[in-house]
């Protein structure tokens, strides 16, 4: 792996490193907000779910302009964006100002999540692909860790404490947009546009002329005619429409573990549970840390032990902790640092399966003539649910009452809630996903159009 190719992999794992922190950053700034802007809950969930809206947007509108200014300039474009966002929230003088530069980061957060993984996907060589691939995940994770450990560095500085945590986010946005600088141009764009020979000149550098250049151009220009076939596919219908229906409910059954809100809300969530501040940001970085050492332990056994399995086990065990939290707040006989480990065991179990596999299996459970646009659907709908949820968490709690036992008890009920839905999640998917360890694309292809084909003569 050549110095080309880790600078180019490096930077744009840099958009999904700002993914996980301009997301999660919000978490230990709220309690802050609140009280500062006078939010009601459902301005608060407002505040948080706007981010993303913005990223349903973003992941829309980008595929058009990306084809027709290529990764590097848009990439430009979302790193002063990512910047904007954090300067706006972090000077914003009324609610108004800070969701719209919430919602423009979310914009940003969008753009990235689909172009970022594209471009790493597209400068890789077929020997590295796998690894680098996995470097964006990984980013994502490490950005999550690095903004709740920046809450917890930066809660007692004083009142304007929220605001220097918001800011933060400048400093990988700048870092984000000076690396772009000097990326290469992604060679699947270049072929597209005609510029044949800059492609080759880069296919070679960033392979270090390990592979036949004509032969990848060739496979290059044959995948641009099966993409522009694919577009006049009508997905929802036969043979094809079970399989789209399939990936939704994949991407839908992941965020309603919720795991988004435990991430956006875990700060509020100790608080409420009965912890101190300091005491509440320190468990969130904890969860952080947990996340990002079971990403790490899922991505080396996910190929050994296979998506399906690794799956269904961390559903069943959310459905347990899940659960349990939700008893434990309601009657009283669970509480203090037994929540805690709950939730870390929660955070465990997601980052150990659906927090790694979701992303694998909507990259290989669809046909090849139709595997981006499938994938970008059940990316669509988890970014949906998850709007949903962040909006209506703090106004499902706010309407059993103000008072901290009230809260509990609103609580309670939403976490016995993701312990259902999980539950039926496990059903679901223990039903409907097909292994797709150890097979070949075009295996996993004809097994789930087998499937389908099965399932609608049934």
């Amino acid at each position: 792996m050549n110095k080309v190719l880790l600078k180019c992999t490096i930077a744009s794992a840099l958009g999904g490193l700002l993914f996980g922190y301009d997301t999660v950053i919000i978490n230990g700034a709220m309690i802050d907000l609140v009280k500062y802007f006078q939010l009601s809950p459902a301005w608060q969930g407002w505040t948080v779910s706007s981010a993303l809206i913005g990223c349903i947007l973003g992941t829309i509108l980008i595929g058009r302009p990306g084809d027709i200014y290529g990764a590097k300039r848009l990439l430009q474009m979302l790193a002063i964006m990512f910047l904007v966002s954090s300067v706006g929230c972090a000077v914003a003088t009324n609610i108004s100002v800070f969701i719209l530069s919430r919602f423009v980061g979310g914009l940003a957060i969008g753009g990235a999540s689909v172009l970022c993984p594209v471009y790493i996907s597209e400068i890789s060589p077929p020997k590295h692909r796998g690894v680098l691939a996995s470097t964006f995940q990984l980013a994502i994770v490490l950005g999550i860790l690095l903004s709740l450990i920046t809450n917890y560095l930066l809660l007692n500085i004083g009142n304007s404490n929220w605001r220097w945590m918001l800011f933060s986010g400048a400093i990988p946005a700048v870092a984000f947009f000076l690396m772009l600088l000097v990326i290469r141009k992604s060679p699947r764009w270049l072929v597209k546009k005609g510029r044949i020979d800059e492609a080759r000149k880069n296919i070679e550098d960033l392979s270090s002329h390990e592979i036949d250049t004509d032969q990848t151009i060739r496979e290059i220009q044959e995948s641009i005619q099966t993409e522009n076939l694919s577009k006049r596919i009508n997905l929802f219908k036969r043979p094809y429409r079970r399989i789209i229906f399939i990936g939704i409910f994949v991407g839908i059954f992941s965020q309603l573990t919720g795991i988004g809100v435990v991430f956006y809300y875990s700060a509020q969530i100790f608080h409420i549970a009965g912890f101190s501040g300091d005491s509440s940001m320190f468990q969130s970085v904890l969860l952080g840390v947990t996340n990002l050492i079971f990403t790490l332990i899922a991505m080396t056994i996910i190929d050994k032990i296979g998506r399906k399995k690794l799956l269904l086990f961390g559903q069943l065990g959310m459905v347990v902790v899940l659960g349990l939290f939700g008893y434990g707040l309601l009657s009283g006989n669970i509480s203090g640092y037994w929540l805690v480990a709950l939730l870390v065991a929660y955070i465990a179990f997601f980052a150990a399966s659906q927090g790694v596999v979701i992303w694998v299996l909507l990259s290989e459970m669809f046909p090849n003539i139709i595997r981006s646009r499938g994938a970008s659907i059940g990316s669509f709908a988890n970014w949906v649910i998850s709007a949903l949820l962040n909006f209506f968490f703090p106004v499902v709690i706010g309407f059993f009452g103000a008072t901290q036992a009230a809260q509990q008890i609103g609580m309670s009920y939403a976490f016995i809630f993701f312990a259902v839905v999980t539950f039926i999640g496990f059903i679901y998917l223990k039903k409907y996903i097909i292994e797709t360890k150890g097979k070949t694309l075009e295996h996993i292809e004809k097994e789930s159009l087998m499937v389908n084909a099965e399932c609608v003569n049934a």
